[in-house]
């Protein structure tokens, strides 16, 4: 093994508190760029909650809003907004420590791949954030609002309604980060491209049973979550091929057994 292909060293025999130091560290850090975050988007918290709200105001009736239902919720509930948004704007930094932390002990063709790997990861989650904001909650509130019996006045509470748009928020964040997972499936010699493409209606199905889990009970948000979900595994079958050059190797030595 080349000197190339070793991890670096931390300092010889790196003691167990020289690294829960270093993790506290890289703790403080994460927590302190949020705090900076969250104090920058405090003032604007109304506005914030309002941008967040404006897919479903954009389909209730006319003539009806949103409510609150506890005494602290016209407060608080816009201060949590601007909590979850100085989390969602400090990702890249959250995970970049982490990676500063553990890419030490990595070997160098690891970094080399764990790089775009790490980058193609914080664009693919803000992609599915950005995909649940434009695309499926005014499909999904139109479809609610639409459906709602008559002599019923579809007015949300605002704490649900942030509880219930952050939740949809990580569901299409994590699932678009599919083609990531089956890179690093192929990566580490469990699987090949080529078998995980002879999973394909397995996968399709259980792209819906996904939909069913995380979105409300409606074919729309199922459907919406379910397609992209597939046709991110099938990108990331691709970027196996690319990324993960060994794999063709595997799947030919294979097919000679």
């Amino acid at each position: 093994m080349s000197a190339e292909d070793q991890p670096e060293e931390l300092g010889g025999e790196a003691p167990l508190l020289s690294h829960l130091i270093e993790l506290r560290t890289r703790l403080l850090r994460m927590v302190a760029v949020i705090l900076v975050l969250f104090v920058a988007m405090a003032p604007f918290a109304n506005q914030l909650f309002t941008l967040v709200a404006e897919p479903l105001m954009a389909k209730l009736p006319e003539g009806t809003s949103m409510i609150a239902t506890q005494v602290a919720s016209p407060f608080l509930t816009p201060f949590k907004m601007a909590m979850v948004g100085a989390i969602f704007l400090a990702m890249p930094w959250v995970l970049y420590q982490a990676w500063a932390f553990i890419a030490p002990g990595l070997y160098q063709q690891e970094k080399r791949f764990a790089i775009p790997m790490l980058i193609s990861s914080i664009i693919l989650f803000y992609a599915g954030v950005a995909f649940a904001y434009f695309v499926v909650f005014p499909l999904m509130f139109g479809f609610f609002t639409a459906v709602a019996p008559e002599g019923v006045e579809v007015m949300t509470d605002i704490n649900s309604y942030l509880n219930f748009v952050i939740a949809l928020f990580f569901a299409f964040g994590m699932a678009f980060e599919v083609p990531i997972a089956t890179v690093l499936v192929v990566w580490a010699g469990i699987t090949t491209p080529e078998a995980l493409g002879k999973k394909r209606a397995y996968v399709l199905i259980g792209a819906f049973v996904l939909g069913m889990l995380l979105t409300p009970p409606d074919i729309i948000s199922q459907t919406l979550l379910a397609v992209p979900v597939y046709i991110l595994y099938e990108a990331g079958i691709v970027m196996a091929r690319i990324l993960v050059p060994d794999s063709k190797q595997v799947e030919e030595q294979q097919a000679e057994g």
